[in-house]
């Protein structure tokens, strides 16, 4: 049996963490100007992922 591919747009988007996984947060990169200074300054950073979406991602990356 072949060995398990991981999708390498996941790889590249999530990092595995002692408490799961994480991410860069979304609506970041362009169309800043009608964002509020708050909405920009709290979209900053990463995140962790949803605990319902722990299964997939680890699909995807092979854990």
């Amino acid at each position: 049996m072949s060995k398990m591919k991981t999708k390498s747009g996941a790889a590249k988007r999530f990092k595995k963490t002692a408490k799961g996984f994480k991410h860069k947060q979304s609506f970041t990169s362009h169309i800043l100007t009608k964002k509020s200074p708050k909405r920009k300054r709290q979209l900053r950073g990463t995140k962790l992922i949803a605990k319902a979406d722990v299964a997939s991602i680890k699909r995807m990356i092979g854990q």
